[in-house]
């Protein structure tokens, strides 16, 4: 259709990203082809209609909200450009979604799951995201001149939502890029390039990587993904005690809110604050007390628990 074509190229003079623009494409096309009417006498109910059909098929909540999101854009621009005298027949309709805890490796995994990668290339890839945070497109799309190794970062041109950013190598990380580039000879100026097959020596793909790590994932017997990885990397952050706003900038995140959710995830440092707060409330609550026979009990219990919590507390350090 004209009119579709027209608003793709609308989005390219905003200057949205290619993946940007592939998605909202095939998610119009999705309804386009679905539809049964003009475009201009779509309705709420049609709407509705469409909602269940993606329901049907499986699609997740997240994934239709996606396909409502595009949509009302879409529509917004039918309205606002195009003239067509329409009520956007997306607006006020709502996609509750569920908001699952980030997901993790604990520590013992993560070796787990380094155990199994002996390619250079891949462990150099998934290392950086575990301890850059870096997002698989992000990755995907390094050059060798992003990576600054005198001063231990790397340039992240272009990320989410067209920012830029500085993210820093930790010491295997940058230990892990050094092995796989002296072992490349390829002088392209992508960073991580297709080892095998007919295009062998491009730049790999998002969905190549994703397969890697898939292959890692069913090899090491881990329920892993490359966002996991960054999830990782938040939690362990925020339990080395580094603070809100520093992760933001580091996970490239616009709002801190996105960022807080890590403060749900096995914050270790909460659990230590509220054992060592309890422990003085309990204290001074006995000093209160008179004592007596159900008090030196208390005592008792009070003092066996704090033995237990320093137990734990040598456990975890160690």
């Amino acid at each position: 259709m004209e009119i579709i074509e027209r608003y793709r190229r609308s989005l390219k003079r905003r200057n949205c990203s290619g993946c940007t623009i592939k998605n909202y494409m095939n998610r119009i096309g999705h309804f386009t082809s679905w539809l049964r009417v003009p475009l201009q006498n779509v309705t709420r109910r049609d709407m509705g209609t469409y909602i269940d059909r993606l329901q049907k098929t499986g699609r997740t909540a997240a994934t239709i909200a996606s396909h409502l999101h595009t949509l009302h854009l879409f529509f917004d621009y039918l309205i606002d450009e195009e003239m067509i005298p329409m009520e956007n027949p997306v607006s006020r309709i709502r996609i509750r979604l569920p908001k699952p805890l980030p997901r993790y490796l604990k520590d013992d995994e993560v070796d787990r799951l380094f155990s199994v990668i002996t390619d250079l290339r891949d462990k150099a890839i998934f290392t950086l995201m575990l301890r850059s945070g870096l997002r698989v497109e992000e990755v995907a799309h390094l050059t060798r001149d992003a990576i600054e190794y005198r001063k231990r970062q790397i340039f992240v041109a272009n990320g989410k939502g067209a920012k830029d950013r500085v993210v820093y190598l930790s010491d295997d990380a940058r230990s892990a890029l050094e092995a796989y580039m002296a072992q490349r000879t390829s002088k392209t100026k992508a960073l991580f390039l297709v080892q095998k097959g007919p295009f062998t020596g491009t730049r790999i793909s998002v969905r190549g990587i994703q397969k890697r790590i898939e292959y890692y994932s069913q090899k090491a017997g881990l329920p892993v993904s490359c966002h996991r990885l960054r999830h990782t990397f938040a939690t362990q952050l925020l339990n080395a005690d580094a603070g809100l706003a520093s992760i933001q900038d580091l996970l490239g995140h616009e709002h801190i809110t996105t960022t807080q959710r890590y403060c749900r995830v096995a914050n270790t440092k909460v659990r230590q604050d509220y054992h060592t707060a309890m422990e003085l409330v309990l204290q001074k609550t006995l000093e209160k007390r008179p004592v007596g026979r159900r008090d030196i009990h208390l005592a008792e219990d009070h003092d066996e628990r704090r033995r237990e919590w320093r137990v734990v507390q040598r456990t975890t350090r160690s």
